[in-house]
């Protein structure tokens, strides 16, 4: 009987350790799940400066060299259809990290910050549990809505390498933002690219001087390329890769005529990439559109976070996962002369709308010519050489006119012309179609508190109070 009731009581112990340990567990998951730390994926995001999505290899560039970048395209998802809604440095970013559009947000020209108050990916992804860190380029502000662990002001592979091992037991974000290829193209070997053998998009003039400027610009890629595969290995070495989401994305275009501080698509189509492990299938494609205010509440719900209320961004986490292949319909372009380096005393407002292979776009002070810090200082040395070809070749002073003098509305059919420069505004039977996106343009500006011309020179009016 003894024996009986030691081994009862043996069996009676176990089964209450194995009771408290089922508890215990439970408890330990809920309380995972409550925290934030429940599965969740790390985040490395690498943002270039001013990159031109056709300036990419794996974008259909076939001159320039990013092997890094189309490896991790073959490892993950390419978006076809990604947008900023401004081709500027600030109000890019600043969209990215709040999921709010520029004038909602108050950034809306170059060099400005959001409305105070404002929160940022920071505050949703700390309160989730993350770490959340930032090198490289900052261009944002005010400090309290972007509370980033600051690791180093250029990208720093110690840094980086450091930040990402510190605490596995902790998930993170960090954000790597580039300053290449942003001017001046100094960094790279420019010797290993001929400019004679350079394909010249059509956007631009075929010159010497524009060939040897696109060898300075492709250098600066490659050696952002090499900065991209820093991250990778970095990921791989840590251990991390596998529960990593990477993302690459190209900002915003270049500094050309016809891509950054315009509404073209070279200024606003942009570049993203992401791998996921066992969730994003590797190299797949999308033309699902997605725009950079949709990133915040796609990462708050890709680290299990409940959708954010007031944003205008909304989550593509379904294009990740597989299960669509659509997301919005329409997206929007705001441009901000004023504040801008080299702006005209009266701004340059412009607004865009796309919607499918349409493009629709208002330029609100058409009557003043376009200026900005390159055709008034033109230190990369080509611009010039356009004004020069202009004067003999039609094809050249097309390019010259668009740039410098457009029409009050542009309209454009992006599977015939993916380069806009055929406009069909005055064209009478696009005239219904031209209609219906200008009203659907007005309305968006209209929810946005959007007056045009007038929150063009209150930001000039901004300026003068600081």
């Amino acid at each position: 009987m003894h024996l009986v009731g030691s081994f009862q009581l043996k069996i009676m112990n176990y089964l209450l350790t194995r009771q408290v340990f089922v508890v215990v567990s439970l408890i330990s998951i809920f309380a995972s799940k409550e925290t934030g730390h429940a599965k969740q994926p790390n985040i490395l995001i690498v943002i270039a400066d001013d990159l031109n999505k056709d300036s990419v290899g794996i974008y259909g560039n076939k001159d320039v060299r990013t092997p890094n970048i189309d490896h991790l395209a073959g490892q993950g998802i390419r978006f076809n259809l990604a947008f900023t809604s401004t081709a500027m440095c600030a109000p890019t970013r600043q969209q990215m990290y709040t999921g709010l559009y520029p004038v909602r947000s108050g950034a809306y020209p170059n060099h400005s910050k959001v409305k105070p108050g404002t929160k940022s990916l920071v505050h949703y992804l700390k309160g989730l549990g993350y770490r959340v860190g930032l090198s490289g380029k900052r261009h944002f502000g005010p400090p309290k809505s972007f509370p980033f662990e600051q690791i180093s002001n250029q990208v720093d592979e110690k840094a980086i390498r450091e930040f990402v091992a510190r605490d596995k037991s902790q998930p993170f974000c960090l954000l790597v933002t580039s300053n290449s290829p942003h001017v001046p193209w100094s960094s790279g070997d420019s010797s290993a690219y001929d400019p004679a053998k350079l394909s010249i998009p059509p956007y631009l003039v075929d010159t010497k001087e524009m060939r040897q400027s696109l060898t300075r610009y492709y250098a600066e890629i490659t050696d952002l390329d090499r900065e991209v595969g820093e991250c990778m290995r970095i990921l791989k070495d840590t251990g991390q890769e596998g529960n990593t989401a990477m993302i690459f994305t190209t900002e915003q275009g270049a500094q050309y005529p016809g891509c950054k501080w315009t509404c073209y698509e070279n200024g606003l189509n942009v570049g993203f990439i992401m791998r996921w492990p066992k969730v994003v299938k590797g190299g797949a494609i999308t033309n699902a559109m997605i725009h950079y205010v949709d990133v915040v509440p796609t990462l708050v719900e890709m680290a299990g976070g409940k959708p954010l209320k007031g944003l205008d961004g909304k989550s593509f986490l379904s294009v990740l996962q597989g299960k669509t292949n659509h997301h919005n319909t329409a997206t929007y372009g705001v441009h901000t002369q004023m504040n801008a380096i080299a702006s005209p005393p009266t701004g340059y407002a412009v607004r865009s709308i796309r919607v499918g292979n349409w493009k629709y776009i208002m330029n609100l002070n058409y009557k003043v010519p376009f200026s900005n810090a390159l055709t008034n200082n033109d230190k990369e040395n080509y611009w010039g050489s356009w004004l020069i070809e202009a004067k003999t070749n039609p094809k050249a002073a097309q390019l010259v006119k668009r740039y410098l003098n457009r029409q009050a509305e542009e309209l454009y059919d992006l599977a015939k012309d993916p380069y806009e420069l055929n406009n069909l505004a005055d064209h009478e039977e696009h005239r219904d179609l031209k209609q219906s996106l200008k009203l659907q343009l007005k309305k968006w500006m209209e929810s946005q508190g959007d007056k045009g011309q007038a929150t063009e020179l209150a930001a000039k009016r901004s300026k003068k109070r600081k």
